[in-house]
């Protein structure tokens, strides 16, 4: 899965903005001050979205210190200093985008995405089914799928993670946003209709495979 290091102290901005990375299916860590952002920064993550205004170290210097370690991760800067010097400072200590608060949230996803495409840390395109996850567009070869908003994001989900096993739990947080232990007969339902868009077989599924116990797979080469 990848991970996203969330670097920002003020709980407001931090809170919501960590659910809908997670709702994009990032696994994400939060970290509240320099220091621990610098840690966190050095372990296995595909992203940091980094707050210029950190307490106990500064944004720019944990920026700087993540380059100066060797390490390529993208980072995404945030900041309140909307002025064109802070923001030449942070690209040249190493950040690789920006965006100033207040920020729209879907302008920050997208620049995200980006930064994740450009590093090569998103799924693959799999040979049959599109995506457009900022169109909300979906292709089966060159055919539009007619998709509700659940049926998209749960495809959605599958294909970014295409070959894995996608746990049923993972599915109801990421798409129904809710921590599920019950039933999952939503999900079971919203996984026949997709088979049926998709042209598969109830006992022969060519696209997405059941793994009992567990959750299901979308088949990166169907």
């Amino acid at each position: 899965m990848t991970r996203v290091l969330l670097a920002e102290d003020d709980a407001s901005i931090a809170e919501p903005l960590a659910r809908a990375l997670r709702r994009e299916g990032y696994e994400v860590d939060v970290r509240a001050d320099g220091p621990s952002a610098l840690a966190g920064a050095r372990e296995d993550v595909d992203l940091v979205v980094l707050d210029l205004g950190l307490p106990g170290m500064d944004g720019l210097d944990v920026c700087r210190e993540i380059r100066a370690s060797g390490s390529d991760v993208p980072v995404l800067v945030l900041t309140a200093r909307a002025d064109e010097v802070d923001t030449v400072v942070g690209l040249d200590a190493g950040a690789d985008d920006y965006v100033t608060k207040p920020f729209r949230l879907a302008e920050l996803l997208a620049r995200a995405r980006a930064l994740l495409r450009r590093g090569g840390h998103e799924s693959e395109p799999t040979p049959r089914v599109r995506i457009d996850a900022e169109a909300r567009q979906a292709f089966l070869d060159d055919t539009e799928l007619q998709l509700t908003a659940k049926e998209f994001d749960l495809l959605r989900v599958l294909v970014r993670e295409a070959g894995r096993v996608v746990p049923r739990e993972q599915l109801m947080r990421e798409v129904w946003d809710a921590d599920w232990y019950g039933s999952t007969k939503t999900l079971d339902m919203h996984v026949s209709w997709l088979r049926r868009k998709l042209g598969d077989e109830a006992g022969q599924p060519r696209f997405i495979a059941t793994v009992r116990g567990v959750g299901f797979r979308f088949e990166r080469d169907a």
